[in-house]
């Protein structure tokens, strides 16, 4: 795709930093409100920072929306030891559907997408773009095999072609492989697409889970 010559990448790039201002502009009464009621309803700082892997291999702390508690790690070491069922799902997916680490804003800002506003700042830093492929951890990355070459050649999206097609419901090897048809075939008519469908795919998701 267009993504790999210069004038792909200094396009997006633009078309990113001027989505990314008119986001925080516009939804800046929103930013404000989920900040607020994280901190009201959970003491602990508003933001979570996570390390993810980027553009050309460069590490960045992707920005969310606190969601769990500060004592999350305690209160999911009480869950496993209590609960074998939690303990067995635990084990199989590293994820629970009922989590007790998540707080109360937290579980509404997840369900609403809400709790990822806070990247439009990484885009704005360069670290991200509005549309790409998920941010992966180093861990993640090492799943890639052959496609990392194609991951790493993208910055990673707030939205991507996986949010869109099922989101927590794909299947890794399926989530692999929109980031590597994503970053092959990548077009500002792929992107507008992309963004066209993330919105009704995100308010008919079950749970961002």
């Amino acid at each position: 795709g267009d993504l790999h010559r210069p004038i792909g990448l200094t396009y997006k790039r633009l078309i990113d930093v001027v989505l990314a201002v008119s986001g925080i502009v516009l939804l800046a009464p929103l930013l404000i409100i989920c900040y607020v009621l994280t901190v009201a309803m959970s003491p602990g700082p508003a933001l979570f920072r996570h390390r993810r892997v980027g553009f050309n291999g460069k590490h960045f702390d992707c920005l969310k929306f606190r969601t769990m508690a500060t004592d999350a790690p305690e209160r999911l070491r009480q869950l496993i030891e209590s609960d074998p069922a939690a303990a067995a799902e635990w084990a199989a997916n590293r994820k629970l559907r009922y989590d007790p680490r998540v707080t109360a804003i937290g579980a509404i800002l997840r369900k609403s997408s809400l709790d990822e506003l806070p990247q439009l700042f990484n885009v704005l830093r360069g670290d991200m773009s509005i549309v790409g492929p998920r941010p992966v951890t180093d861990e993640e990355l090492v799943r890639y095999s052959s496609a990392v070459k194609a991951y790493l050649s993208c910055r990673p999206g707030i939205t991507g072609l996986w949010q869109v097609s099922g989101r927590s419901t794909t299947t890794y090897a399926k989530r692999i492989a929109c980031d590597t048809f994503y970053a092959r075939n990548w077009s500002v008519a792929l992107d507008v697409k992309i963004l066209i469908v993330t919105i009704p795919a995100v308010l008919l998701s079950d749970s961002a889970y």
